[in-house]
């Protein structure tokens, strides 16, 4: 089955919804101000523990610096996703798996990470990752085969998730503000549950297609 992952986690019962459904990855943001989502690290090391033993948790960073990044490992954190700048030297001190976030502009990049092992995936993100919006899932096709974990992000919501996995090879999809109130404060539990069914009965109808 596609791997699911809800990002931008910041509540207590944002984790028990992740629990019921049943999704493989939760990310928290961390060290980047900017973001609404933006999660202080002592906050996630008190909603860690209550994830699942099945669910990993991934800290989400924007061009984070070499304490930033031995913090995430010291909280107990399981992945480290890194948008932005990354030196070969700061990446090869990391001592968890990183996914490295691509976004449409940034791709000319990929065959550098390709080569680390301790890069385990990839996240492929809109130009803006965190706008809700799309991009030309086509682009992925350009992109080389890789035997690590490829993940679809960029506004994917309950009502585009089947379409993205039926248009595209991925190993999983991504959303955040997808599954937000419509306020845009907060994750909403039925969104949750929608786009995570529409996942699973997309990746069932594409099985069957085969």
């Amino acid at each position: 089955m596609k791997k699911i992952k809800i990002c931008g986690i910041t509540r207590k019962e944002e984790i028990d919804w992740l629990n019921e459904t049943g999704v493989d990855y939760a990310g928290f943001i961390q060290f980047y101000p900017k973001s609404k989502r933006n999660l202080p690290l002592e906050e996630a090391e008190k909603l860690l523990p209550l994830l699942k033993d099945t669910i990993q948790s991934v800290a989400v960073t924007v061009s984070p610096t070499k304490e930033q990044l031995a913090q995430i490992e010291r909280a107990g954190f399981d992945v480290v996703q890194i948008h932005g700048e990354v030196g070969d030297e700061l990446l090869d001190a990391v001592r968890i798996p990183v996914w490295k976030a691509f976004n449409v502009s940034d791709l000319s990049e990929f065959e550098r990470f390709e080569e680390k092992e301790n890069v385990v995936g990839y996240v492929f993100d809109a130009q803006i990752p965190g706008s809700g919006e799309t991009f030309d899932w086509e682009l992925l096709n350009k992109i080389p085969v890789t035997s690590k974990l490829t993940i679809l992000a960029g506004g994917l919501n309950p009502a585009n998730v089947a379409e993205a996995i039926r248009a595209t090879d991925v190993d999983g999809v991504d959303t955040s503000s997808g599954v937000e109130n419509d306020d845009g404060v907060g994750k909403n539990k039925e969104k949750i549950s929608m786009f995570v069914e529409e996942a699973r009965l997309a990746q069932m109808s594409v099985e069957e297609a085969r």
